[in-house]
């Protein structure tokens, strides 16, 4: 009996030694014994709301509604200061609280526990905490923290990630568009050689396709009988006095006209008095002989075309812009032309831009006028051109890697304050050099994220998923 009674005084010694430090570490007086904490946490326990129901059995299987195990225990009560945790920060055992608790919920902004978390990113929330099914807890997002797609992403995380940022600034953007065609000769500058009255060639001159040839130069000998009788009758009435007789002469001078003799050969006529057997026809204007149809001894016919000639010191490049790029075209940009069969580059501006699309190539043609004084230029020959559709003023440019481009939407990721970034839509324009013109969505002086940002987006498109669950109702 007396061993039994030693062995019992030293355990109750240990209990009581052990009470007094656990009460030590809670701050009790010393004379405080066990049992007094015991009923303390107790009455405690029994007061607080009730936070969620876990398992009897320590299972990470948690509730926010009563409910039984499927052998029928019922889940233990779990309330506020029976939630024990420990904070990531100082390693310390704090007491747990939810959103669901009324002493949180009304605590300051900022600190209320608006949700917890999946803590591998799954679109899963709870309003209590609790574990995932391989014991992780979930994690808490407070009041400030829930705003929609931003992200707050810490200065070690950053360096580790590579997060690289840039001011907005303004710049002058001259993005060459580039396009292929090929030239053509102008079409005002082409004209045709024919008779207006049945005539016979008499003679052509020495003078053949693709030669050069001056206004005036005399290109073939033709007779015309309506050409003689209309000089006879003109030679019949020059001279006469004004009046009704000049009326004849302007007559006879204007059917001559009318039948396409030049006004040199009917000064001609009317100096010499004489009706010449044949007429000189001249070249109409300066350029290259295209074609040449006119033999010696043929009969021509009215509107027969007997010569074609092309004044080749403007000609045409005829571009091929893409329908997608048609947009940034418009009349008075300058354009670089660089042919394959000629030496240097021509430069010029759009004059006109067609008005239709071609449905087979979906392509627009976009005509640039240039000028050819040693017709270095020749129809048909193929270029390659690069017009300047920017307006050569400043605009707000971001760099391409700012722009996170999913087809239908294009977002930047905006840094609103240190460590802080949200995704902005934005409206784009022109792309030059690196650079992407903002038309819409940012302002001058603002940091994007030019670096990484894929990797904020991700995060981001997460928060904005996981806000927009609707997180089941509250236990009562």
């Amino acid at each position: 009996m007396k061993a039994a009674a030693s062995v019992g005084g030293i355990l109750l010694a240990a209990a009581l030694a052990g009470g007094g430090y656990w009460a030590g570490q809670r701050g009790m007086a010393p004379g405080a014994t066990m049992v007094q904490a015991e009923d303390r946490s107790a009455a405690t326990a029994a007061a607080g709301p009730i936070l969620y129901y876990r398992d009897p059995d320590g299972r990470p299987v948690y509730s926010a509604a009563p409910r039984t195990t499927p052998d029928g225990k019922p889940f233990a009560v779990v309330r506020v200061g029976e939630d024990v945790g420990f904070d990531p920060s100082t390693g310390e055992t704090v007491a747990a609280t939810s959103a669901a608790a009324p002493a949180a919920a009304s605590g300051p902004s900022g600190d209320r526990i608006l949700y917890y978390r999946n803590p591998m990113g799954l679109p899963d929330t709870s309003p209590v905490p609790k574990k995932d099914s391989m014991g992780m807890d979930y994690i808490p997002v407070r009041e400030g923290e829930d705003d929609g797609g931003a992200v707050i992403v810490s200065q070690g995380k950053r360096q580790r990630s590579g997060v690289r940022t840039e001011r907005l600034e303004r710049r002058t953007l001259g993005a060459p568009l580039r396009a292929s065609g090929s030239i053509q000769l102008d079409e005002r500058r082409v004209s045709v050689v024919s008779v207006r009255s049945q005539s016979f060639v008499q003679k052509v001159e020495q003078v053949t396709t693709g030669e050069p040839v001056r206004k005036g130069q005399v290109l073939m000998q033709v007779y015309s009988p309506e050409v003689a009788a209309a000089a006879a009758q003109f030679l019949s009435v020059v001279g006469q006095p004004s009046g009704a007789g000049r009326a004849v002469v302007d007559g006879a001078r204007r059917r001559l006209e009318n039948l396409d003799v030049p006004a040199a050969v009917i000064d001609a006529i009317a100096a010499s008095g004489k009706v010449p057997a044949t007429i000189a026809w001249p070249a109409p204007r300066d350029g290259l002989i295209l074609s040449r149809n006119a033999v010696d001894g043929m009969q021509a016919m009215p509107g027969d075309e007997m010569f074609r000639l092309a004044d080749m010191s403007v000609v045409w490049a005829l571009l091929d812009v893409a329908e997608r790029d048609l947009s940034k075209v418009a009349v008075g940009q300058p354009a670089s032309v660089r042919p394959r069969g000629a030496d240097g580059t021509m430069t010029g501006r759009v004059a006109l831009i067609y008005p239709g699309v071609n449905r087979e190539t979906r392509t627009a043609r976009v005509r640039v006028e240039l000028s050819n004084p040693d017709r270095a230029l020749l129809p048909d020959m193929y270029v390659e051109a690069e017009i300047a559709t920017g307006d050569g003023g400043a605009v707000l440019a971001a760099p391409d890697s700012a722009v996170l481009d999913s087809g239908d939407r294009q977002v930047v990721l905006v840094e609103t304050s240190d460590g802080r970034f949200e995704p902005r839509p934005v409206r784009l324009g022109l792309r030059s050099e690196g650079f992407v013109e903002i038309r819409e969505g940012l302002a001058e002086g603002e940091t994007v994220v030019v670096g990484a940002n894929f990797l904020i987006d991700a995060e981001s498109n997460l928060k904005a998923a996981l806000s927009g669950l609707t997180a089941p109702e509250n236990p009562k």
